[in-house]
């Protein structure tokens, strides 16, 4: 049972039915007021464990009211070891409702924030400034975790009444930036600011991104494209900035890479509810690609469990190389036997990215380096679709890695170098910024060659023979010294494959 009180007015009880619902409480309802006034209401409740994954609070909001604030806090008791406490997000949605995918979305700062406003022309970071008209406004909460003692809560709303300034016409990045024609262009396409909840400015992150030698970069905040209108300062001939979202469900977390900018994608669903399909949809409609992000990751909700039907990539390392990007690299490599045993030509390239919140985050740890035509967003978005891509640690490893067949056949990396089954092939990779590093080439057979230690220059080349009825396809790993412990060593780089025959 939710309690829900408002102060002032009298208590209700409302049941909850079930955790994949959502519940609407009573609403809180505010008079007319002058100019300049500011009118105050504040609503408590306790949500119980088992609560539905989004509760929401209606506002009724009168004509004549230039801004909305709302402060919130919770209660955070202690719980037994292994225990999950107390965890409320927060969120907003307009007159227009909360209809998943409908245009009510105002904003969303999860657990980063504990107040936020929005005006017409102004909002907190991670909320969409624009006109407060009249009508049913809805604070929604988002229980993550609840204690067994229950999640007490206090709302407070705040209207600021008079007339509004105009909402500023957005201005976004550019979607090209000064190349290099064909060339490989470094990206990391996970980043978060004070847009969501990181703690770095925009400006820190193209600062950062410069420093660390990208090309181009990808906004994905947490479930909002409030940040969107803000990066077109930031960008420059030196650096594309792509607009996306992190959408963060409660079944995982999926990255729109590149979408149209303003475009929302809504997070408020599970694998059970068959919804993801229709939002994946909507990012290619926008212009984006769906990348299943850490799916191996251990946080909660962060475990992808929507399946890769729908995936145009899959962020296999997120951040510093950690067991669960050993397991996600492990499953991604499954995914591509199951492509070529199944004889299918399709297959998910692999990414890297930084998932960089604040320092000391690493921001271009990992990074992508995609081959395209130029740094458009359409070059580099068809090179990651294409799978011409490999994962670096940073600016200072690069590799060239492809295949050759005896009678000039040649293939790179995301290719299909077509040969008879029995033909000769060379696979060959050059690799610079990995001193003392091993290479180790892996197939659908699984590892078939691993070299020497390279040099403390951290450059060389490793060779190896095969043929495409030995091996369905060839991909490099680099990797560094092995630690103590049953893992191999943390990786330097890895490419995608190379295919073998025709």
């Amino acid at each position: 049972m939710c309690e829900d009180d408002h102060a002032g007015m009298g208590r209700r009880a409302v049941f909850v039915t079930g955790a994949a619902a959502a519940l609407t409480l009573g609403s809180v309802s505010f008079a007319s007021a002058a100019p300049r006034e500011r009118r105050r209401e504040t609503v408590r409740g306790t949500l119980p464990p088992g609560s539905p994954d989004f509760v929401y609070v209606p506002v009724e909001v009168p004509r004549g009211v230039r801004e909305i604030h709302v402060a919130y806090t919770y209660d955070r008791p202690a719980v037994p070891a292994g225990t999950q406490g107390n965890a409320l997000d927060i969120g907003l949605f307009d007159e227009r409702g909360t209809e998943l995918g409908g245009p009510g979305f105002r904003g969303w700062s999860g657990g980063a924030r504990t107040e936020f406003f929005v005006r017409a022309d102004d909002a907190t970071p991670g909320y969409v400034p624009g006109p407060v008209r009249a009508g049913t406004w809805h604070i929604a909460l988002g229980p993550y975790t609840v204690a067994p003692q229950g999640l007490p809560y206090e709302i407070t709303v705040t209207l600021t009444y008079g007339e509004e300034d105009r909402t500023p016409r957005p201005v976004y990045p550019p979607e090209r930036a000064r190349g290099r024609g064909r060339a490989w262009y470094r990206g990391d396409c996970h980043l978060h600011s004070e847009y969501s909840d990181g703690r770095y400015t925009l400006a820190e992150i193209a600062e950062l991104a410069r420093a660390a030698g990208l090309d181009f970069i990808n906004s994905s905040e947490h479930n909002t494209h409030s940040a969107h209108p803000h990066w077109a300062d930031l960008a420059g001939d030196d650096l594309l900035i792509m607009l996306g979202e992190e959408v963060t469900t409660r079944n995982g977390h999926v990255v729109a890479l590149g979408t149209d900018p303003g475009t929302f994608v809504d997070w408020r669903y599970r694998a059970r509810d068959n919804r993801f399909g229709r939002f994946a949809r909507q990012i290619r409609r926008a212009g984006g690609l769906v990348v299943p992000a850490h799916p191996h990751a251990t946080c909660i909700g962060c475990n992808w469990k929507f399946g890769f039907g729908e995936a145009d990539a899959v962020e296999v390392w997120n951040g510093a190389y950690t067991p669960d990007d050993e397991v996600a690299l492990a499953d991604w490599d499954g995914m591509l036997v199951a492509s070529v045993r199944d004889g299918r030509r399709d297959w998910i390239p692999a990414m890297g990215s930084s998932d960089s919140h604040r320092s000391p985050d690493v921001i271009g740890r990992p990074q992508t380096v995609v081959l395209a035509d130029d740094l458009t967003r359409e070059a580099i978005q068809e090179g990651i679709r294409a799978g011409r891509s490999y994962v670096a640690e940073s600016s200072k490893v690069s590799l060239s890695f492809a295949a050759s067949g005896g009678r000039g056949e040649h293939a790179g990396i995301g290719e299909r170098l077509r040969v008879d089954r029995d033909s000769p092939v060379t696979v060959r990779l050059e690799v610079t910024g990995a001193p003392r590093c091993t290479v180790r080439f892996v197939t659908d057979q699984g590892v078939l060659f691993t070299g020497d230690p390279l040099p403390v220059s951290g450059a060389g080349t490793a060779e190896w023979r095969t043929t495409a009825s030995y091996a369905a396809y060839v991909r490099a790993e680099i990797r560094h010294e092995t630690a103590a412990g049953p893992l191999p060593g943390a990786l330097a780089a890895f490419t995608n494959p190379v295919f073998l025959g025709r």
